[in-house]
């Protein structure tokens, strides 16, 4: 366990060696990708703040709450605990929207519940979509974003299937 610790700095030294064999300016290049940083950050931030905007809103109306017991049957079905409904839907919008969910659902079932076991690996097991969007799409001038937001939903939703899937059966 301790040779992981080593790891970042390592890195750091074989990056640091291998601008020293290419005579890079290391600071120099470090000072450039700074200076670039701004203009991305401003590009970044209307997208960023409307997903979040917009994820508060999604829980605060209500609307997951309705959701959640729409989709309830179709969750009991697929083997997905309904006690978890509402991190499956939170999940692909807010990463700490979803992990106050996992805290509760940790803090109402206990860490080991079956429900608490499931509800953690469907946590690590998706991703925020919106907001990984928002962050990869920004920069491009044309935005087909469709298909990989559908396919990064569906991929999420069979790999929260799978990991309670797993939960079951472990």
């Amino acid at each position: 366990m301790k040779y992981f610790a080593l790891v970042i700095p390592a890195l750091f030294l074989a990056v640091f060696l291998f601008a020293a064999v290419k005579k890079v300016k290391l600071y120099d290049g470090f000072a450039e990708g700074v200076r670039e940083a701004p203009p991305l950050i401003l590009s970044l931030f209307p997208y960023l703040a409307a997903i979040l905007i917009l994820s508060e809103l999604f829980e605060r109306s209500g609307l997951s709450a309705i959701v959640t017991g729409w989709l309830s049957p179709v969750f009991s079905f697929l083997g997905i605990p309904p006690e978890i409904g509402k991190l499956v839907l939170m999940k692909p919008f807010s990463g700490s929207g979803s992990m106050a969910m996992l805290s509760e659902i940790l803090h109402t079932y206990g860490a080991d519940s079956y429900i608490a076991r499931c509800a953690s690996c469907a946590y690590g097991s998706s991703e925020t979509v919106f907001y990984i969007s928002a962050v990869y799409f920004a920069g491009l001038e044309k935005k087909h974003i469709f298909t990989p937001i559908a396919v990064s939903l569906i991929a999420n939703f069979i790999g929260v299937i799978c990991a309670c899937f797993f939960c079951r059966i472990l």
